[in-house]
């Protein structure tokens, strides 16, 4: 094994496979997009050259409510971090305190994530039906029927009624990365924590959370990502209505380039997309490491 590691030749034949795919289904994409981000472009024949102007369209012009629709998406980038990662980090918690039913509980709040984004679309959207939704029957049922609307078809709650769906399906799948790195630290160091009389609350935070940083960090970054290129859920649920209220840069851009046709203003919206994740993963590093100095 080690004369094949320290084969060149045989690194080179191994890697190969995975540069040539890297290449071809992520670098490539990026590059032509960010050349087509230059023209203007129906998508047929041969574009015009256009420098910058088509960037200068998204944030000067603001002719389709693009700064709405990355404010959204930041909107969803806070509510992820801030809410649906300590709901997952508290579930891991209390689930690795080797509770009754733990497996039965840990499979359950997985299901949503193994579920089709197209299910979830649907099945919240009789949810929140104004005329037989669950959501609007309870309301009425406990006396609160004022407050029974279309959810999904108000510009003021549009955009919170799309929140839930993606919090209710991700919830397990940050939970589950949390759990199992909880589960991987040694029993003994729990064990030690409470001869020396530390309660629950005080091993979490001074022994667990600074145990499974790493993993924290790559749920912040998967979870800050998915924020900034939320797409499918919000297609089902609204398609970025009513009037752009729930609009996100992905959907703005599918409708841009197909249709639109607007192939080289819709490649802008996707380099944007693109640079601002890199940006934000750059940020959670940052602010990750300068947390393990301290």
């Amino acid at each position: 094994m080690d004369k094949v590691f320290s084969n060149k030749k045989a690194i080179f034949i191994f890697m190969l496979p995975c540069v040539v795919f890297f290449v071809v289904i992520i670098l490539a994409p990026i590059i032509m997009s960010a050349y087509y981000s230059t023209l203007k472009w129906d998508g047929l024949g041969s574009g015009t050259f256009i420098g910058l102007d088509n960037f200068k369209k998204l944030f000067i012009k603001n002719i389709d409510g693009f700064p709405l629709s990355v404010r959204n998406s930041f909107l969803f980038l806070l509510v992820s971090v801030f809410i649906q990662l300590p709901i997952s980090l508290i579930l891991a918690l209390i689930l690795s305190n080797r509770i009754r039913g733990e497996g039965f509980f840990r499979t359950v709040y997985f299901i949503p994530v193994v579920i089709s984004t197209v299910v979830i679309g649907q099945l919240w959207m009789k949810i929140y039906h104004p005329d037989y939704g669950l959501l609007n029957e309870f309301l009425k049922y406990i006396g609160l029927g004022k407050y029974a609307h279309s959810w999904l078809g108000d510009k003021n709650t549009a955009l919170a009624s799309s929140f839930v769906p993606i919090l209710w399906q991700y919830v397990g799948y940050h939970m589950l990365l949390m759990y199992g790195a909880i589960k991987s630290i040694s029993p003994d160091i729990f064990e030690a924590a409470k001869i020396d009389g530390a309660n629950s609350l005080t091993t979490a935070l001074r022994i667990t959370l600074p145990m499974i940083t790493p993993m924290l960090k790559v749920s912040v970054t998967f979870s800050v990502i998915g924020s900034l290129k939320v797409f499918d859920l919000i297609y089902v649920l609204t398609n970025g209505g009513p009037a752009g209220a729930s609009e996100v840069p992905s959907t703005l851009m599918v409708k841009t380039i197909f249709m639109s046709n607007q192939y080289g203003y819709g490649s802008a919206m996707a380099v944007f997309i693109i640079v601002e994740c890199f940006l934000f993963t750059g940020i959670v590093n940052l602010l990750f490491k300068k947390s393990e100095e301290l």
